[in-house]
């Protein structure tokens, strides 16, 4: 009540409009579910039996701001004050079984909404400005008990819209849910109607589902279901590999760790390229799998196969470009650390590890502290020393080094200006030279790295 009574000044002002007007207005689904869980924001869910033409008629001399992208589906979203909202016409939807399009045609009754919505959590109403609490599918029953269930056949909701399977598992992840065994029954059954959603809206799901408070939780009913082999079929894969560092764990169950490891290293509220590159991270692992003459298993170069293999889903997944190569560049350097050892590196080593990792530096970081699952104390002790050691070189070498943006002591213009050339590719070969000789051996100074150019120059030509 206390969250209804929250924006009560803002959507009891619009019922009354639309009571006025000769309409019903209800708060609905997730609103209303998040309301009930004291979670509540300022994105608004409304429907209404007004038709579109109708809502924006009534919207627009009220709302700051009006748009109607969604109107071809019922919806018209506007601004007020700080609240965004959304009012959509009853709805009555039918499906093609080849595709999760809806043919949209309006209903006349709250009742008739809400039996096509995708789980009675989300099936509850609010009728505005009455406040009567609408619930025809126990949803508050199964928001109480924590249980995901659909308002009718689960096999008839997730064959009209494919999508809410995945919205499932997002839900389990983001809520802590459980389905309900029909749910799951249905998901197993089904898996393969995944395949008619676009590739964005799986992204879109997978990424809130990753996001999510329990995302263990969500990824382990991809799984167990078979939707995880249609829409990201590397995470199954690792089930039946060992780990050759960890043999108490497979692979997969030491990924799932590390990526909730890694999320207790989180700074700043959910990261997804860090949560990403921590989930993908070992998935070279089965294509590199080795057993050697002594009865150990290797995975030589996985890191390398799994940068390879992360570009390759994500751009299947439609990622941004940056992003695809943020993660699978901190795949790539994930075992980068374990050549440290015990602290052998030279200086130049340690300016080549923070310049490969460039911006990704701390987010390496954090993925490579969460790789350590080992139940063996000691040596998670000595790897957690090591990188302490690591990050006090790094902090000293800022210290003395402009370490974060390494560049030649000389500049392009300088180097054409000593060696008497022209703009082209000797100029960028020489600035790559002079890189190396700073990554090699700290800052040089200008005449110091002057004499070295000349030199290497004339033994050049």
């Amino acid at each position: 009540m206390s969250e209804l009574l929250r924006v009560s000044p803002v959507a009891d002002d619009l019922a009354r409009r639309f009571k006025d007007a000769g309409f019903e207005l209800a708060l609905v689904g997730g609103s209303v579910r998040d309301a009930l869980l004291g979670r509540l924001g300022n994105d608004l869910d409304f429907t209404t039996d007004a038709r579109p033409q109708d809502i924006l008629a009534l919207v627009r001399p009220w709302a700051d701001a009006v748009w109607e992208v969604g109107i071809a589906f019922g919806t018209v979203g506007c601004r007020k004050e700080n609240y965004q909202i959304e009012v959509t016409t009853y709805r009555s939807e039918s499906y093609d079984r080849t595709s999760r399009k809806p043919e949209v045609s309006y209903g006349d009754s709250i009742e008739e909404d809400l039996v096509r919505r995708d789980f009675t959590v989300n099936a509850m109403a609010v009728a505005l400005p009455e406040k009567t609490f609408v619930d025809p599918h126990d949803g508050l029953e199964d928001l109480a008990r924590r249980v995901l269930r659909t308002p009718g056949a689960p096999e008839d909701s997730f064959s009209d819209d494919p999508l809410r399977m995945m919205r499932a598992a997002r839900f389990a992840s983001q809520l802590g849910f459980d389905l309900a065994d029909d749910v799951i029954a249905a998901m197993r059954e089904m898996a393969d109607r995944i395949e008619i959603v676009s590739a964005e809206r799986v992204r879109d799901e997978l990424n809130k589902l990753i996001l999510g408070a329990h995302p263990r939780k969500g990824l382990e009913l991809l799984v167990d279901t078979g939707l995880a082999e249609r829409v990201l079929p590397e995470l199954p894969a690792l089930r039946l590999e060992r780990d050759e560092h960890h043999r108490h764990k497979d692979v997969y169950e030491h990924t799932l760790t590390v990526l909730e490891q890694a999320i207790d290293l989180e700074d700043d509220g959910p990261d997804l390229t860090l949560r990403l590159a921590a989930l993908l991270h070992d998935i070279g692992k089965p294509r590199t799998r080795r057993f050697e003459k002594d009865g150990r298993v290797s995975f030589h170069h996985h890191e390398v196969v799994g940068a390879k293999m992360t570009r390759s889903r994500m751009t299947k997944l439609k990622y941004p470009g940056e992003m695809i190569k943020d993660v699978s560049r901190l795949v790539e350097l994930h075992l980068r650390f374990h050549g440290y050892g015990t602290g052998e590196w030279t200086d130049s080593a340690v300016r080549r590890y923070v310049r490969d990792a460039g911006p990704l530096l701390e987010r390496l970081h954090k993925l490579t502290r969460s790789d350590c699952t080992t139940r063996n104390k000691r040596k998670a002790n000595a790897l957690a020393r090591a990188y302490d050691s690591l990050e006090r070189r790094i902090e000293r070498l800022r210290e003395q080094e402009e370490l974060d943006a390494i560049r030649p002591d000389l500049n392009g213009n300088e180097i054409m200006e000593i060696l008497g050339l022209r703009p082209g590719p000797e100029v960028g070969e020489a600035y790559r030279y002079l890189l190396e000789l700073r990554l090699e051996h700290g800052p040089m100074g200008h005449d110091a790295a002057a004499d070295a150019l000349r030199k290497w120059w004339a033994e050049r030509t």
